[in-house]
């Protein structure tokens, strides 16, 4: 009997004769690609059995499925490929319903699984690729004897300690499962950069100092693994003669030395033939995806695994921008948002939880996991007790090196598809990364808690330092414009040799096409020849370092560069502004404006950056808004607005410093009700005000005015009046129950300025004048 049917509806017809079982392939020919469309009415012509309309069919219930679950677990705080690996289990052979089973084999037939898996496996190519392209391998050269010994530790001890368990075990009886004992010790052992980093952004602790630590650790084990991996593979394809051998080492060293000395030079040649602010040519950019599956080609051919050959090709890409960035922009959607989490799934559609567990086996596989993960720990742990930091600290880094994830699952794959581990092991070892990658993270997030080396400790405001110290200030930079802007802001605060200011400038640089954040003292480089290379600082440390130079014995300046995402950008500035003590960081508006008035720009991420530093930083803050420069020859009207409270005084501390140079005239603007209230806040009030109140009148630049207004509307009418009256103004921003703002906190637009900062920057105004909004961060917060 002779049956048609279609390659995607089944691979094998089953007839049974004589008692023996015969497969006949069947294979269409020319075979349906694409359907006809759905009022075809031929059966072997309907749309669900074209091998095109299928795959996309199972890819959109795959992607439904996925974020289904991840809508749910998102909440739960569980890692991002959980969701992928219980839709993979959903539609394997692991859970048994007939209604599930009847549309898993109409849905995704005989066959095709592996198919979607190869198709979808580009998504993991590129996710490796990209990997590479995001790694500073300069790191393993920076990195320093803490990273190297603890990665080293936690690769060999474990290896040490498996050796006698192993050798237990094979004096017992467990059948199939002693093949198993060596994989599972070794992929055990292994971690991956790319695992580490993608959990490390999901905690947002990428930019900590554990998570430097945490990269390096990670990078120098990846390549002593890769390497160590390479040469086990040539060793284990040669079939044992030295000959064969040496002929495959060969070969593979070639191939490196064409990447390095071929492929990244041409690489460097396209970033120098790209102008600058310019994009990378997508002829180019085509060109080096091509590479990346030609060298997997050459390394499968190799009898290396098809990544070596695209994660080698990723190191030799300049990261960062024009080229990295390229690459990462183009790729990153199409392969690692899209094919990548369908490729786990595929790969988890293998395992059969219905499988028969023996108790022995069962324990062995178990017993065999938690001891090499307790001794990693171990490993990990007692060095970094060692290198002085802390236990909880120690504990999470530990925690970080025994992370897993989506390299480890497609290792895992990899493993049973070449027959080295049973169903039973693959199905234990899927599971066991879910348990471990759970509780990797949520002993993370109870573990290490990078804001609370923020907390204030000690004073770190304008108000606690001596009247004739020097004032120590962080100033942010995200663009050029914004040097104008700080400049002006420091002339104003009037540095003297006897009342020096220190101002360490970070220029504030978004993270594209790298993994690795980096933290640049451009005074350590003084030192450096940079030849022909242009740094992304250089206009900064030009500008600071001529305002240096004019206030020679009066202010001092150390320019940093912190390349970083910007959701993390805050770990840098608040670290920094611990570690110099800072009393002030002074922050940038999101918002620029032309010579018109007219909004230029409105960048949402510096946005969130200022809120979230008006929420952890270590010391007080302000947020410039600037609209127009202040000429250095002519007076500079300026304007203390003050209502009380501690945000209120810390303005005024800062106002009173600047009247140190004369060319600033500074008008202090009590807004009061009149009435008296006899508690803490007022009386600390009163004494800020009375050194103002008595020495103004001996002071030539300082004048004193007390307003009457006893609420909302009448303080905005009163700004209205005076704001064309001035060149900048010093706020305070939090007044919380204060009668003269009361009506108008509903209307701010920009809370992070506070109710009177949001009144002066607003376009109704029609202001020219900058506004800096302060807030204290005191002991208590």
């Amino acid at each position: 009997m002779n049956t048609i049917i279609n390659v995607n509806q089944s691979l094998f017809l089953t007839i049974d004769k004589f008692n023996e079982t015969f497969y006949n392939v069947c294979y269409a020919s020319p075979p349906t690609i694409v359907s006809d469309g759905l009022w075809v009415q031929i059966d072997y012509r309907k749309p669900m059995k074209a091998s095109l309309p299928l795959l996309e069919l199972q890819m959109l219930i795959i992607f439904c499925i996925t974020q289904f679950f991840h809508f749910f677990l998102k909440h739960l705080d569980f890692p991002l490929f959980v969701p992928q690996v219980i839709a993979g289990l959903l539609l394997g052979p692991s859970i048994q319903l007939e209604a599930l089973d009847r549309f898993k084999k109409s849905v995704f037939p005989y066959g095709t699984q592996d198919t979607l898996a190869t198709i979808t496996s580009i998504g993991y190519t590129l996710f490796i690729f990209i990997t590479g392209v995001q790694m500073d391998l300069s790191m393993v050269t920076r990195t320093g004897h803490k990273a190297w010994t603890i990665a080293i530790i936690s690769l060999v001890v474990p290896l040490i300690i498996s050796v006698p368990v192993i050798g237990f075990y094979l004096q017992s009886n467990l059948g199939e499962l002693i093949k198993d004992l060596g994989p599972l010790v070794l992929s055990q052992t292994m971690i991956s950069f790319a695992v580490v980093a993608s959990l490390l952004n999901e905690l947002k602790i990428i930019n900590s100092e554990l998570g430097r630590l945490a990269l390096s650790s990670v990078l120098v084990s990846d390549i002593v693994g890769t390497t160590v991996s390479c040469v086990a593979n040539v060793l284990g394809g040669t079939g044992g003669t030295m000959k064969q051998f040496s002929l495959s080492l060969v070969a593979l060293i070639a191939m490196i030395i064409f990447v390095l000395f071929v492929c990244r030079p041409a690489m460097y040649w396209i970033v120098k033939h790209t102008r600058e602010g310019r994009l990378v040519d997508d002829g180019y950019v085509n060109i080096i995806i091509i590479m990346v599956f030609a060298l997997g080609w050459v390394s499968a051919k190799l009898d290396q695994d098809f990544m070596l050959g695209a994660f080698v090709l990723g190191l030799a890409v300049p990261e960062g921008p024009p080229l990295g960035s390229a690459l990462v922009k183009k790729l990153e959607l199409f392969g690692q948002f899209w094919f990548l989490p369908t490729y786990v799934t595929c790969l988890v559609m293998k395992v059969d939880l219905s499988v028969n567990f023996s108790q022995t086996s069962f324990g062995v596989i178990a017993s065999f996991i938690t001891v090499t993960h307790i001794v990693k720990v171990i490993a990990c742990v007692v060095p970094a007790l060692m290198c002085k930091i802390p236990l909880k600290d120690a504990l999470a880094f530990a925690l970080i090196l025994n992370a897993k994830g989506v390299v480890d699952i497609s290792f895992f794959s990899t493993l049973y598809d070449d027959s080295a581990i049973s169903a039973q092991t693959y199905a234990a070892l899927i599971v066991s990364v879910v348990i471990i990658a759970c509780i990797v993270k949520g002993g993370l997030k109870f573990l290490y808690d990078p804001s609370r080396k923020y907390a204030g400790y000690q004073k770190r405001n304008i108000m606690s330092l001596k009247s004739n110290s020097g004032l120590r200030i962080l100033a942010c930079i995200h663009k050029q414009h914004n040097i104008s802007a700080l400049t002006d802001v420091l002339d104003i605060c009037s540095p003297t040799t006897q009342h020096p200011i220190i101002v360490d400038v970070l220029h504030l640089i978004e993270l594209v096409g790298r993994t690795c954040p980096i933290l640049i003292s451009h005074r350590l480089q003084k030192s450096l020849s940079m030849g022909s290379h242009k740094s992304y600082s250089d206009d900064v440390i030009l500008a600071f370092d001529h305002f240096e130079h004019e206030n020679y014995g009066a202010a001092t300046a150390h320019i940093y560069t912190a390349i970083s995402s910007p959701t993390l950008m805050h770990d840098d500035v608040c670290q920094l502004a611990l570690d110099k003590v800072a009393s002030l960081i002074i922050v940038p508006f999101h918002q620029r404006w032309s010579a018109d008035g007219v909004i230029e720009s409105d960048d949402k991420n510096i946005r969130s950056l200022n809120f979230t530093l008006l929420e952890v930083a270590p010391c007080s803050i302000g947020i410039l808004v600037y609209r127009s420069p202040l000429l250095n020859n002519s007076s500079v009207r300026l304007a203390m607005i003050y209502m009380g409270g501690k945000d209120d005084r810390e303005a005024l501390c800062l106002a009173k410093r600047t009247l140190r140079n004369p060319r600033i005239n500074l008008v202090v603007y009590h807004l009061a009700t009149g009435e008296r209230m006899q508690n803490l806040e007022y009386l600390l009030d009163n004494k800020a005000l009375e050194g103002v109140q008595k020495s103004h009148n001996g002071m030539e630049n300082m004048s004193y005015h007390e307003v009457k207004v006893n609420d909302g509307p009448g303080t905005s009418a009163f700004l209205r009046d005076i704001v064309n009256e001035h060149d900048f103004f010093i706020v305070g921003r939090r007044h919380e129950n204060n009668p003269q703002t009361s009506g108008l906190t509903t209307w701010s637009e920009f809370q992070e300025l506070g109710v009177i900062g949001d009144l002066l920057a607003s376009s109704d105004f029609e202001s020219r004048a900058g506004v800096l909004v302060v807030q204290q961060q005191g002991k208590d917060t």
